[in-house]
């Protein structure tokens, strides 16, 4: 799994494919199209153009939510959020070559998530984000360090990846504490220069 996966949105300077592409071209190896007020034809009008990018690239493509686009965009899975379709009648619908992946925000998601067989789990948020609405309670540093020891102690090994509002700066911490990889989207299209940035994400 890459570290640094790129959640799309989009902001006055670029659009949803600009996003996508400047972080692919950063280096980016995952990307999750999450368009939460879309259309289904207006998603899969973005989302043919972001799929073909990932292909380019040889990323990862997964979609926010939308299982029933999954085959008609060949993405390679999708990310499940708290009210999104339940990750076991996603795995009936894609079978178990697709990535699932479920958003969590305590050790009980974790363990929910976990026994329904997600292949990683979305975890946060770290801080708060604007990028968010309805914010579940924030985790910090220590939040992410409790979930990872109960993790440990119950013998669930899963990936984690930590999301909300996440800067370079944070970077180095939340690798110490054992979180398996980042997932950003601010940070890098609020940056002045989005391809730099990413580049630099990946780099710490």
């Amino acid at each position: 799994m890459n570290n640094i996966q790129f959640i799309t949105h989009e902001n006055q300077r670029f659009d949803y494919v600009e996003g996508a592409e400047m972080a692919l071209r950063g280096g980016c190896k995952w990307v999750q199209l999450r368009m939460k007020d879309a259309t289904d034809d207006e998603f899969l009008g973005v989302g043919r153009k972001v799929a073909a990018l990932c292909r380019s690239y040889n990323a990862t493509f997964l979609l926010d939510d939308r299982v029933h686009l999954v085959a008609e965009l060949d993405a390679d899975g999708v990310h499940l959020g708290k009210n999104d379709m339940l990750i076991g009648e996603a795995r009936r619908i894609l079978g178990n070559e697709k990535v699932i992946g479920g958003t969590a925000n305590t050790f009980a998601d974790v363990q929910h998530l976990s026994a329904q067989g997600a292949n990683y789990i979305g975890c946060g948020p770290f801080r708060y984000t604007p990028t968010k609405r309805n914010l579940a309670p924030v985790l910090g540093l220590e939040g992410y360090k409790n979930i990872l020891k109960q993790m440990q102690q119950t013998g669930i090994d899963i990936p984690l990846i930590a999301i909300g509002g996440i800067v370079s700066t944070d970077i180095a911490a939340l690798r110490n504490i054992g979180v398996s990889g980042m997932a950003v989207s601010g940070a890098v299209l609020g940056a002045a220069d989005p391809i730099k940035e990413m580049k630099k994400l990946i780099e710490i």
